[in-house]
């Protein structure tokens, strides 16, 4: 089974944990953006990659502290019929009042969108139905992910598939919490599914948790939300799981859709204008490997925003996520939280 992350990977900068894909032959040159004739470089030193490999544990405890407030002012301020716009730039606002930074553009993913949407700053959208909100928080790139589902139907009718994907997302905590570091990617995947079935529900099974490193959210470990038989361990590090669940009637499966307005730097390739380049290094400057969005590049760019980020498609320096969406168009519910394991303990950032 192919699986399908929310994946926001940009450039590999360095690993973390027993399991994480560490490149013994980094070099001190990681990436490099082209800008007209001048070439920005993001640096990562021995030294970087050392202390990259080492778990900041307070770092993703901060985080973790912020995610909650977060969490908790999200789900006061949401109501039905809200513009998702108006919801994803207070959030965002609230994470960078409180601290923080914004790890990743606020997901607003409704109904049968499992994942991977943000609003633009003109957006028409607005609340409704199953509401998926997956939010990230970051100090110093020490990633907190969390998720939650909100039913905003008048007769709450998503309320028992919401509880599917909290209670599968408790199963799994509970067995990380007993086999800690030692705890193998089948047990995971069987927990949440077993959950989730028994509830009557279906778990989607190509989208899956992850590993979580400083400044790269999707990283080294693959998390299912079933059963994959494998015995690899999770080993020591920081990671996120969150069950996805459907409809039995769901196909348990998603696809990538249209573009989502979160995009993320990908290459190298010469840019021009005055706008693009502006743009271009306010992105390399204020979120590294980090994804943003549309949204906020309209925001600190007004108009010449669309034109500069279409030149820097074309030039192959961009590239937009698509949106993640259940193959019969069926609603998914969501959970998530991150924990960090090190020296013998499990903590789970939210509590």
């Amino acid at each position: 089974m192919t699986m399908t992350e929310k994946d926001y990977s940009g450039t590999v900068t360095g690993k973390i944990g027993k399991n994480s894909k560490v490149n013994t032959n980094l070099k001190p040159e990681a990436t490099k953006i082209e800008n007209k004739n001048k070439t920005k470089t993001i640096k990562l030193t021995e030294q970087d990659e050392v202390e990259i490999n080492k778990l900041n544990i307070e770092a993703y405890k901060k985080a973790g502290q912020i995610a909650k407030k977060v969490k908790e002012y999200s789900i006061a301020l949401i109501k039905k019929d809200m513009l998702l716009s108006e919801i994803a730039e207070k959030i965002e606002a609230k994470i960078e009042e409180l601290g923080a930074g914004v790890a990743f553009p606020v997901n607003l993913s409704i109904d049968d969108v499992a994942a991977h949407y943000t609003p633009t700053l003109k957006d028409e959208k607005k609340a409704q139905g199953l509401l998926k909100v997956d939010i990230g928080v970051h100090i110093e790139g020490c990633i907190c992910d969390i998720a939650f589902s909100l039913d905003l139907t008048p007769e709450k009718k998503y309320d028992k598939i919401i509880k599917a994907s909290e209670e599968a997302l408790k199963s799994a905590l509970e067995q990380v919490k007993k086999s800690k570091e030692n705890t193998t990617l089948s047990q995971i995947g069987r927990s949440i599914n077993e959950k989730i079935t028994t509830l009557g529900f279906s778990p989607v099974v190509n989208l899956s948790g992850h590993g979580l490193d400083e400044f790269d959210i999707h990283s080294g470990i693959t998390i299912p939300n079933y059963d994959n038989s494998s015995n690899k361990e999770l080993g020591e590090g920081a990671f996120a799981i969150e069950p996805f669940a459907t409809l039995q009637k769901g196909s348990g499966l998603i696809y990538e859709g249209s573009g989502s307005n979160i995009y993320r730097i990908t290459g190298s390739g010469q840019v021009r204008s005055p706008s693009a380049r502006e743009i271009l290094s306010y992105i390399l400057e204020t979120k590294k490997t980090l994804p943003f969005s549309q949204r906020e590049l309209e925001r600190k760019f007004g108009s010449k925003a669309l034109l500069g980020m279409s030149e820097l498609k074309r030039a192959g320096a961009i590239d937009e996520f698509p949106q993640l969406i259940e193959k019969n168009h069926q609603v998914v519910s969501q959970a998530e939280t991150s924990l960090i394991i090190h020296e013998g303990k499990v903590e789970i950032l939210l509590e």
